[in-house]
């Protein structure tokens, strides 16, 4: 492997995709996503389907479920690269990437040709010899055909992968396909390929037609007994159970004997669109075909679906049993202070902590999208930052003031769970988002020239886009956790919030599952953003010791100090409220709560407004622009 990668001066491909034209990459992008969702789901449908109906565990229905996994394998080898490429400028994928995608192309590959096969000898053994049915094709022999036809597909996908590995790339490295094909490469090298193209024509010729020689030759005997069979609506029959299996034969085979029985040199755009019928539309119409011709994968879907609803309906009435056990329909806020003269000041404090954080945090995000020279990752991160805070403090305040001036300090049980559920989603939210800018700062600083590419708008819009998902789904998990406890007499949250731990204080079941769940995957989601942002600065504070000058320490620390104060600001109180026994839990964590919802949160703006140069810029132009 090191004498290859000495030899050749390709690290990377560009794979060239459907279409170089920029309006085109959105719709593809589109249509794409949703075939592959569609293949997920209808696939997922068919295994489930099969292994919760005791009348569907046949061979037939065995070697189904598992093309069926090996389809949803298939298309996510190909796909979700795809996807990235549609929406990024520089459609690349390393030497290893590529490889790996190919290993598993067709590996994969041959694995749906030899399992297709396997169904095919199936249905002849079932028409043509259906008194030996049970013996010959016991589940012992299907998991040994199963078996084999996983091993030599993977066989045979790594010698190609190892050949290929032998070959120098030199100067061009674009693929004209959306995919790391062996036909493409080839072309692509600039020493001889030779062997490749012998032991494709002959290894690969013989794991590709021989399984194709099984179907056909299958077919060809059962066609032979279906003729003698004397009745019309026995021929009808035997014709039917074959019906769904042929038409995915003629789908898949057709468009591999297309791309794959041609000459190397005579390899075209056209192939890429045969391509696309065997690795991604034969997988998601499989289950169409199966489900809409086959009475018994219907019966089984409805039956599935039956069961989905009835899981749905037991959830809903056990959630009703609940809330009837419960005597708890709302809860009372105790708040900051009890004291009457303390209300209207406080609610006069909180008006105004609530103004300058909306306002402020506004006036961040309206200057990084006014300004192009805030187009950056890390100006991005922040103007996210900023949003996030304004909903974050937008959850508890607003509550808090109504309760300054009610006398009546109550929420609703509803009310309460919806309110903790955006509280600790948002506050998680904004603690990957200050990982995610920590990582931004390393790179910078400790990785400059390998920025632009490390920091991609993709990139950024991923880690978005993973840091609002797990962020969800952990508060979604606590949230279902909360409401299966039964709250019996007490209602008196002593809090200004629905917080988890208050809440659990005064659960009358017990709280065992939630303060296990807290402790292992809320540590985990907790404290993982706070490591990932120790590590960065670490990383930082190690490069920063090594520059000579005073001048460029203090230029590189100075554009890591707002974000250091943020960070402290908000981990510092949250480990204070979160890393304490629940017994121990009293009306300190109250205040520490306040700094890092609120004041951390009203903060942001001055912290990065007041310690940067491009922001004050910014800001100065806008302002300039509202008063002209």
């Amino acid at each position: 492997m090191e004498t290859v990668n000495q030899t050749s001066t390709v690290s990377e491909f560009i794979l060239l995709g459907l279409s170089s034209q920029p309006e085109d990459q959105k719709p593809l992008f589109v249509l794409f996503l949703t075939m592959y969702l569609i293949t997920i789901m209808g696939n997922l449908l068919i295994i489930l389907a099969i292994h919760s109906d005791p009348q569907l565990q046949t061979p037939m229905y065995f070697f189904l479920s598992f093309l069926s996994f090996t389809d949803i394998c298939f298309t996510t080898a190909v796909v979700p690269k795809m996807l990235v490429n549609f929406l990024s400028e520089k459609k690349t994928i390393s030497y290893a990437g590529c490889l790996t995608q190919m290993y598993f192309l067709y590996a994969l590959g041959s694995t749906d040709s030899c399992i297709l096969a396997a169904m095919a000898f199936d249905r002849y053994v079932a028409i043509c010899d259906p008194f030996h049915y049970v013996t010959t094709m016991s589940h012992h022999c299907c998991v040994l055909l199963l078996a084999f036809s996983c091993s030599i597909s993977h066989l045979h996908s790594l010698l190609h992968i190892l050949l290929l590995n032998l070959l120098t790339f030199c100067d061009s490295n674009i693929i004209h396909h959306f995919l790391c094909d062996i036909n493409p490469l080839l072309k692509l090298s600039c020493t001889s390929t030779f062997v490749n193209e012998i032991v494709i024509k002959t290894e690969g010729l013989v794991i590709l037609v021989t399984p194709f020689l099984c179907i056909s030759f299958s077919y060809i005997r059962v066609l032979t007994a279906v003729i003698n069979i004397p009745s019309a609506a026995g021929k009808h029959k035997a014709f039917c159970t074959c019906g769904s299996h042929l038409t995915v034969v003629t789908l898949f085979y057709g468009s591999i004997f297309y791309v794959c029985l041609q000459p190397l040199s005579s390899y075209t755009v056209r192939d890429r669109v045969a391509t696309i019928v065997y690795t991604v539309l034969s997988s998601m119409l499989n289950p169409f075909i199966y489900s809409l011709r086959n009475k018994d994968l219907k019966w089984g879907l409805k039956k599935l679906m039956g069961g989905i609803f009835s899981i749905f309906i037991s959830v809903h009435r056990i959630m009703e049993r609940v809330n009837k056990t419960s005597s708890v329909t709302e809860f009372i806020l105790l708040e900051l202070s009890s004291w009457p003269k303390d209300q209207k000041p406080l609610f006069v404090l909180f008006l105004t902590m609530y103004l300058v954080t909306v306002v402020g945090n506004l006036l961040i995000i309206l200057v990084i999208h006014s300004d192009t020279r805030l187009q950056t990752p890390m100006y991005f991160f922040l103007s996210i930052l900023s949003f996030i805070d304004v909903c974050y403090t937008t959850t508890i305040i607003p509550k808090m003031l109504v309760n300054f001036l009610s006398k009546k300090k109550t929420i609703s049980y509803a009310e309460c769970m919806t309110q903790m559920y955006f509280f600790l989603a948002f506050a998680n939210t904004e603690s990957y988002l200050l990982a995610a800018m920590a990582i931004d700062h390393y790179v910078a600083i400790c990785d400059p020239f390998y920025y632009v590419t490390t920091m991609s708008h993709c990139r950024c819009v991923l880690l978005l886009a993973f840091s609002c998902s797990i962020s969800h789904l952990h508060s979604l998990l606590l949230v279902l956790l909360i409401n299966r406890l039964i709250f019996c007499d007490s209602s008196v949250i002593h809090h200004f919030l629905c917080d988890i731990n208050p809440l659990l204080k005064l659960s009358c079941s017990s709280t065992f599952v939630n303060e296990m769940v807290i402790n292992t995957e809320g540590l985990i989601t907790l404290v993982t953003p706070f490591i990932c942002v120790v590590i960065s600065y670490l990383r930082i504070l190690i490069a920063v010791l090594k520059i000579p000058s005073a001048a460029g320490k203090r230029k590189a620390f100075s554009t890591c100090g707002s974000h250091l104060t943020m960070v402290t600001l908000f981990y510092g109180s949250i480990i204070y409220v979160y890393f304490q026994p629940l017994s121990s839990y009293t009306a300190k964590d109250r205040v520490a709560t306040v700094i890092y919802i609120v004041l951390s949160s009203m903060l942001n703006p001055f912290i990065y407004s007041l310690r940067n140069k491009d922001m004050k810029r910014g800001l100065e132009k806008l302002m300039g622009k509202k008063k002209s």
